[in-house]
């Protein structure tokens, strides 16, 4: 079974970032070979719950299930919205309260929305920059769709093609097993040995 973690920032309801996430999961889908659970996580519910996040450190409730689901997931398929030429803040905390390595060589296809097609560069300036640094494996076709682009055949066929690639690397790569956090606590270091180590 391969799990698929869809995170999706849009704003509005219906959401444009929520309808390509949609659809790129469904290319992602048509292309495994094996039985796919999908996951989606709406990051507009959890506004309050990642500022609270942002300043005690702790996820709770809503949030941190969301956080498990990333860390369970084979794969992520990431939309947002774009803001001031660059992806949202929603989006950009989300990521921000992750533990560091949690998305080390997990595969991700990056998607965007905006209202013009003068802000597609943001999938290269922005989102593959972000998660280059957090270590993830970026597919190389990233889908930008502007308003105006939602029913034409280029949009599909970038969807298809984004798809199709992270199918592939979920198809061929090892999968790596996600570490819980049962297996956090399942073998502490005794406190002695902590105390001689300082």
């Amino acid at each position: 079974m391969t799990h698929l973690a869809v995170i999706s920032a849009g704003l509005s309801v219906p959401s444009s970032t929520r309808l390509l996430a949609d659809r790129l999961t469904a290319a992602v889908v048509a292309g495994v070979q094996e039985p796919v659970e999908v996951d989606v996580i709406e990051l507009r519910p959890l506004a309050h719950a990642l500022a609270d996040n942002l300043l005690t450190g702790f996820a709770s409730g809503e949030l941190a299930e969301a956080i498990e689901l990333v860390r369970r997931a084979d794969a992520l398929v990431v939309v947002t919205p774009v803001f001031s030429a660059s992806y949202s803040g929603l989006f950009k905390t989300f990521f921000d309260v992750l533990e560091p390595d949690l998305l080390t060589g997990v595969p991700v296809l990056i998607g965007a929305t905006a209202g013009s097609a003068r802000h597609s560069l943001v999938l290269e300036h922005a989102l593959r920059p972000l998660f280059s640094y957090l270590h993830a494996t970026v597919v190389p076709t990233a889908v930008f769709a502007a308003s105006e682009d939602f029913g034409e055949a280029g949009l599909e066929s970038r969807i298809a093609r984004a798809g199709g690639e992270l199918a592939a690397l979920l198809s061929g790569a090892p999968r790596r097993r996600a570490r819980t956090l049962e297996d956090e606590f399942a073998d502490p270091t005794p406190f002695e040995d902590l105390l001689r180590g300082a």
